[in-house]
């Protein structure tokens, strides 16, 4: 399955962004999606996560209360809205899915993802 992440593009710090994961190909349930990032010269680093079914959110400390994080069943599609940008969110941004439930899923833990999409280039300026 690949996935594919739409929505990056450039913003003015303050604006806001809409990214969107969705596989391509064929339809198909997964456990929970999340978002990751990478900024140039710096590791990939987890930015949010949502379970499926119960709709649970986690979010990195350095975005909580600026991105939501949200998913459409029946579209079978996620969400990340991004507000209040900073240059410092300025990345590759990331969509991963899991397939299955487990008890020692962590939603920042890279490994724990089966699926990953090509990125999406998010540019803030300042």
């Amino acid at each position: 399955v690949q996935l594919q992440a739409s929505g990056g593009g450039l913003v003015q710090a303050g604006g806001s962004l809409r990214l969107s994961c969705a596989p391509s190909g064929r339809t198909f349930s997964s456990y929970a999606m999340g978002w990751f990032r990478q900024a140039p010269g710096k590791e990939r680093e987890f930015v949010a996560a949502i379970t499926w079914s119960g709709g649970s959110t986690f979010y990195a400390d350095s975005v909580k209360g600026r991105f939501t994080i949200s998913r459409d069943n029946a579209k079978n599609t996620g969400y990340l809205q991004m507000n209040s940008l900073k240059p410092e969110d300025t990345a590759v941004y990331y969509c991963a899915a899991r397939d299955y439930w487990s008890r020692s899923y962590s939603p920042e833990r890279e490994g724990d993802y089966d699926y990953w999409g090509q990125g999406t280039q998010v540019t803030v300026s300042s």
